[in-house]
């Protein structure tokens, strides 16, 4: 699985709806509202680093109200993140 992390530039009277309409497009898996110099944040999980063009310059360059992106793909995870829980019906366990 090849992750990439998608900073967004947004209309700012737009943000939820461009947060919205991309939390929607298949190969992003989360959308966040952010602080700093962007105001959202998508994270994409797609197959093959050839997908990545599909889903960024192919779709969510195209929301209405995109203004900016900026892709950085990860190379490694140091952390494992449990994607069977966060796609799992109820709540992870608390530790």
């Amino acid at each position: 699985m090849v992750t990439a992390i998608v900073h967004i530039k947004a209309e700012v009277d737009r943000i939820p709806e461009v947060a919205q309409t991309i939390a929607e497009i298949q190969g992003v898996s989360e959308v966040y509202s952010i602080t700093g110099e962007y105001d959202l944040l998508a994270m994409v999980r797609v197959a093959a680093y050839e997908a990545i063009a599909e889903v960024v310059p192919g779709r969510i360059n195209k929301v209405a109200g995109v203004l900016q992106t900026e892709t950085h793909i990860a190379f490694r995870a140091y952390s494992k993140h449990d994607l069977e829980a966060a796609f799992s019906i109820g709540f992870p366990e608390a530790d």
